[in-house]
């Protein structure tokens, strides 16, 4: 590998890992507002969205310069592909934190919805994966990354817990119907940051072993019929 590029790709990583920090501060921002019920902080959270979309296209425009100069292949090829996915995967995140923070605010109007234990444990579960998965991607550790993805599985049961209580709130005061559905949009928001962790997660184990890990078990399955 030249000087340049390995250059270019620790600048690169650096980059992505700052755009973690950010994104990682939103999720605990758009938790602690959704928690105490404070508008200001989820205003904040919203406001911290633009930040977000210029540096992904910043980040993405830097990788696709790597591969068009250097021409990288085998693992420097997957550490800049590894990037490139991983940056999809925090905006995509940053904007699940953005609208948790809007249905936060659309539930200033209900104070008197008392909300789900389940729900925050769920909250806190998908952070710890954004965090571990992030974690698993600085020192290349598959171990980690795969107990990332086994845990996926438990956010899911967390959600499907979640809506059996908003189900029941539903039938027993009607008058909270609305705020019910908020709460629904927040809990699939949540869901999905525990996919974009797994998704994180899985593009750690592509790094290392050059294994694409999406799909892995469907596929498995498909296999096997």
């Amino acid at each position: 590998m030249s000087k340049h590029l390995e250059r270019d790709l620790e600048a690169l990583e650096r980059e992505i890992l700052d755009q973690s920090s950010r994104v990682e501060e939103m999720i605990a921002k758009a938790c602690q507002a959704l928690l105490e019920r404070r508008g200001d902080i989820a205003a904040e959270v919203a406001a911290n969205e633009l930040q977000i979309n210029v540096r992904e296209v910043k980040i993405e425009e830097e990788c696709l310069k790597i591969l068009a100069l250097h021409q990288p292949v085998a693992v420097d090829l997957r550490r800049t592909a590894t990037v490139l996915k991983i940056n999809t995967e925090l905006e995509r995140i940053a904007d699940l934190a953005v609208n948790i923070a809007e249905r936060t605010i659309s539930l200033a109007e209900f104070p008197e919805f008392e909300i789900p234990d389940k729900l925050e444990r769920m909250f806190n579960r998908a952070s710890e994966m954004v965090r571990e998965s992030l974690d698993a991607f600085v020192d290349q550790n598959v171990d980690a990354a795969r107990d990332v993805c086994r845990r996926d599985d438990e956010v899911d049961e967390y959600n499907r817990r979640v809506i059996d209580d908003l189900l029941e709130v539903m039938r027993s005061r009607p008058e909270l119907v609305e705020a019910a559905v908020h709460f629904f949009s927040v809990c699939r928001h949540v869901e999905r940051i525990g996919d974009c962790a797994t998704n994180i997660a899985e593009d750690v184990i592509y790094l290392v072993e050059g294994e694409i890990a999406r799909h892995h078990f469907e596929n498995a399955h498909y296999e096997a019929h």
